[in-house]
């Protein structure tokens, strides 16, 4: 199986930049389809972005479509999300995610394997 661990979180003004990584280990990254969720305590995890195993297809939630970015590179077992604009309801914990499915998903429970999260604080 494959082991995830995030970086990258921190503490960031509204309409900065921040990019995640998720650093993939155990097997090699193009085995899987890779999404980006985030979880607000008591809320339900949250779809934010996915991408096919060659990363030729990109999917996002409405609301970072246009200011949120996910790629990946194979060779180096990473996944990325770049995130541009950032806003004050941005500020939870992000996870990435590995699916063994054919196709990216929305939904949490296409996803086997998941990181630990890292956190993302953005102030007004």
């Amino acid at each position: 199986q494959v082991q995830l661990v995030e970086s990258g979180g921190g503490l960031v003004q509204a309409g900065d930049s921040l990019t995640l990584s998720c650093a993939a280990s155990g097997r090699p990254l193009s085995m899987y389809i890779m999404g980006w969720f985030r979880q607000v305590p008591g809320k339900e995890r949250e779809f934010v972005a996915a991408t096919t195993r060659n990363g030729g297809n990109t999917y996002y939630a409405d609301s970072v479509k246009g200011r949120f970015t996910i790629s990946r590179d194979n060779a180096k077992n990473t996944v990325y999300l770049q995130m541009n604009s950032l806003k004050p309801e941005a500020t939870t914990v992000y996870y990435c995610a590995a699916a063994r499915a054919n196709l990216p998903s929305a939904q949490d429970y296409a996803y086997d394997y998941w990181g630990q999260g890292t956190p993302v604080t953005v102030s007004s």
